[in-house]
């Protein structure tokens, strides 16, 4: 194998492909990308068994063939390159070695044999669709945080992707909960989305979905199976396995009832939380919310380090209220709206609250509130 290859292309194509790699590994070929010289491109894949992804980007080939390399090491030396270089790879088969020249830098790599290399199982997929980049990254950007990390409950560690009931037809929607708050974000239903099977898509794969979605012009290519869920642009290919496991009865937790409204500028709010938060224990962070007529005080009281109370003008017309929450939570729920009011809606100070942007229920957060 031998190409030749512009600094920042093989840089883009490299930095996909070793995040996926785990930096443990007992099997030393998962620590590896395989890259493939074919025709005019070349394509590095990697995987950790659960998730795989295959970036191709095109070169100069002037012998085809592939080999596999230290993932993490190859992309340090590329990254370290200067800019605008044009970088040669070389592979010498026989002494197991990969040459990658760059001007007068000079490195020989250490291979493993490609056919070693694991390749994840074909699947058959039950659903095939396209989707607009904006719109999955707006399902998995604000639904991300809720995600939950507490391993024993395996089945919420994900974003749960399925086809629901909206207000005005069927949607394809994205669900996050960890308990304490729950993320619940609509976009349209593609065609071909019809008869997905809901998945539950790990965080790690979220995590390097993201990288996908930057480009607003981008036309996602997904594929959807029980057991698999695919990613694909022309250049990029991310496969990933599903949690197995059964998401919860989401729309249990959600209030229906909530009649208390308060509406506020979401980055006001989400800034004062943040400055009275700065007092309170580390451990509870818990934030009292004293609701009156168009005013709310937001206050934080901690024995060890002292106390601190700031006042908003909102619009609240109901009863007074008194509710703590913790304040990372309320911060993280005002950080997804784009619009520029947060509406809250309240029961009582033990009932979960609600909070949408403006009129919009597209999306919509829950958040438990917490003794203060």
């Amino acid at each position: 194998m031998k190409f030749s290859i512009e600094r920042a292309a093989l840089l883009k194509a490299v930095s996909q492909a070793q995040s996926v790699v785990e930096r443990r590994n007992t099997i030393p070929i998962l620590a590896n990308v395989l890259m493939e010289a074919n025709g005019a491109d070349v394509s590095f894949k990697a995987t950790d068994l659960d998730i795989e992804v295959i970036d191709k980007t095109p070169a100069q080939v002037e012998r085809a063939g592939g080999t596999t390399v230290n993932a993490v090491l190859f992309h340090e030396i590329v990254r370290k390159l200067p800019d605008g270089a044009l970088v040669q790879v070389v592979e010498d088969q026989a002494a197991g070695r990969l040459a990658v020249t760059a001007g007068r830098s000079h490195f020989q790599l250490a291979t493993l044999a490609k056919e070693d290399f694991p390749v994840m199982a074909s699947s058959d997929y039950e659903a095939n669709f396209s989707c607009k980049a904006p719109d999955l990254r707006r399902l998995f950007d604000k639904t991300r945080f809720a995600i939950s990390t507490e391993e024993t409950r395996y089945y919420l560690n994900g974003v749960y992707l399925h086809v629901a009931e909206g207000e005005e037809g069927r949607v394809l929607r994205g669900v996050a909960t960890d308990g304490h708050r729950l993320a619940r974000v609509d976009a349209d239903l593609p065609m071909g989305a019809e008869d997905m099977p809901g998945v539950i898509v790990p965080r790690k794969t979220v995590g390097e979905l993201r990288k996908l979605l930057d480009d607003d012009d981008a036309l996602i290519a997904v594929s959807v199976s029980e057991t698999k869920i695919r990613f694909a642009t022309p250049e990029i290919t991310l496969t990933s396995k599903v949690i197995d496991g059964t998401f919860p009865d989401y729309a249990r937790v959600i209030p229906t009832g909530n009649t208390r409204k308060l509406e506020v500028d979401a980055a006001e709010f989400a800034r004062a939380v943040d400055r009275v938060a700065t007092v309170s224990s580390e451990r509870s962070r818990a934030v009292k919310l004293s609701l009156d007529e168009d005013r709310l005080t937001l206050s934080v009281n901690a024995p060890d380090s002292g106390n601190a109370e700031e006042e908003l003008a909102v619009a609240y017309g109901d009863e007074k209220l008194e509710i703590g929450f913790n304040a990372k939570y309320l911060q993280e729920i005002a950080a997804q709206v784009d619009r520029e009011n947060a509406v809250f809606l309240f029961n009582n100070a033990g009932d979960p609250t609600l909070m949408r942007e403006g009129d919009d229920t597209s999306a919509i957060y829950v958040v438990m509130p917490m003794r203060v």
